[in-house]
């Protein structure tokens, strides 16, 4: 009962401001659809007691029902039910322009999800980069959403933090910069199946405060896990943690070649804040080199993002020995792979994909690990896009994470670990994987592929 009444004291306090303070402003007056326009698909909606009805229909696209007005920094509340069949969400600061793939929809999307999944409250960026924030990284977040009931949502879009709760629970902790403005909208989402036709998802009590923020926002829960995607910039959270730049985003300090005592004159490109290692021949540390930090870590938790190009390969190493292997190929250590599966041929090589993306290279495939109910893809967000990889290293327990949602997991002193790597291409490096400490590593194997916003905090 303490522990309901603590989650459920923000929402509470919340009803309490809004008779107490007159900044708050419905967004739909209870009676009909004025100022608001749809968008995208041809699904219907309607007023029904109260409340915006969508209706979910065959053969369209997803389709919004928009405000015309637009928004910059506000806290959006507003309740939802929706039937467990059918998926949808509520888009803030998003944008339809012509010049953008004919008009779709794109921008931040909180989600109403009341599949086995459970990423309600979660942050989807609709037509643009896909999951900002999936509820992996929020196993709490993704207990608060009631199927069959109405659920009340708090949204904050204050700077380039957005912030969600569902039902008093924080889902989102997010820190991002790519749009400032634009519209809200409600999502009634593409069907595949007929028995879905027909299946609604409601909202009522929808209002929003664009003044005098600071007094009425509510603190980040000290659980939530922050996510940003401030490119080559620390967070406030990220500092209080411990986070520091791995990289500066300007110049080689501190990195090198594997191979060499400095960083390699060509072949590695600083441009415009992005690290790239250049295409060559296709071959395993031929062209440039692979490039290591000067420093070592041993319990760490690294963070980056990459970007891959079609057919490429490439890898995040760790624990790396770069007094090994003096010779031809790459700089032994653990491998976080990174790699086109569908085009590049070490995909289909190994044992059963564990040469793939995000994969512990040639000991362990990467699965998704963090959504229930049986296999489901990795998110991979796709060529020419960036992805986010974060490798987690702890008293011997170590963590792939893809996308934010964790693809391996293993331990690097288990007898487990030592049985894969016997029948491994490591198998002839004594003590592979289980030593003290090394440098992270960035692989040059051919071809082109990114690198952006590296950091680090040790553990």
């Amino acid at each position: 009962m303490m522990r309901l009444t603590l989650l459920l004291l923000p929402l509470l306090l919340s009803h309490f401001c809004f008779a107490q303070n007159g900044d708050w402003e419905p967004l739909f007056n209870g009676k009909n659809l004025n100022d608001w326009t749809k968008l995208g698909g041809t699904a219907e909606y309607r007023v029904e007691d109260g409340a915006i009805v969508g209706t979910s229909k065959m053969g369209t696209p997803n389709t919004f029902l928009a405000t015309e007005k637009t928004y910059s920094d506000f806290i959006l509340e507003l309740e939802v039910k929706v039937d467990n069949r059918l998926n949808s969400g509520v888009q803030i600061r998003s944008l339809s322009k012509k010049s953008y793939q004919n008009g779709r929809v794109h921008g931040y999307q909180v989600e109403i999800d009341p599949s086995p999944r459970a990423y309600s409250g979660g942050l989807y960026d609709e037509g643009r980069r896909k999951w900002l924030y999936p509820l992996a990284i929020n196993p709490q977040g993704r207990q608060a959403f009631r199927t069959g009931q109405w659920n009340s949502y708090r949204i904050q879009a204050i700077g380039n933090s957005i912030q969600v709760w569902v039902n008093g629970v924080m889902t989102t902790n997010l820190v991002d910069d790519m749009t400032a403005k634009g519209f809200i909208a409600l999502q009634v989402h593409s069907i595949k199946e007929e028995a879905q036709a027909g299946t609604e998802v409601m909202w009522r009590n929808i209002r929003i405060k664009t003044k005098n923020l600071a007094a009425s926002r509510w603190p980040a829960q000290p659980a939530v896990r922050e996510v940003s995607y401030l490119v080559n910039q620390l967070s406030d959270w990220e500092k209080k943690k411990g986070f520091r730049l791995l990289w500066d985003g300007k110049t080689s300090k501190g990195w090198r070649g594997a191979k060499l005592d400095h960083f390699p004159k060509s072949g590695w490109k600083i441009e415009d804040g992005v690290l790239t290692v250049l295409a060559t021949d296709g071959g395993e540390a031929t062209g440039p080199g692979d490039i290591i930090t000067e420093d070592q870590f041993s319990d760490f938790e690294l963070e980056l993002e990459f970007m891959i190009t079609a057919g490429a390969n490439s890898g995040i190493k760790y624990f790396v020995d770069p007094e090994l292997n003096q010779g031809a190929g790459s700089a032994i250590g653990c491998e976080f792979q990174i790699l086109d599966d569908k085009k590049h041929p070490d995909a289909k090589q190994g044992v059963k994909g564990n040469r793939t993306m995000g994969s512990l290279y040639d000991l362990i495939s990467a699965k998704n690990l963090s959504t229930p109910g049986g296999p489901k893809a990795k998110m991979f967000k796709g060529i020419g896009l960036w992805n986010k990889a974060r490798i987690v290293s702890h008293n011997g327990k170590v963590e792939h994470w893809l996308n934010n949602e964790k693809a391996v997991e293993y331990d690097r002193f288990s007898q487990m670990f030592e049985a894969l790597v016997n029948y491994s291409k490591y198998k002839d490096w004594p003590n592979f994987g289980r030593w003290p400490q090394g440098p992270i590593l960035l692989q040059d194997h051919g071809d082109t592929v990114h690198f952006r916003s590296i950091k680090i905090r040790e553990l």
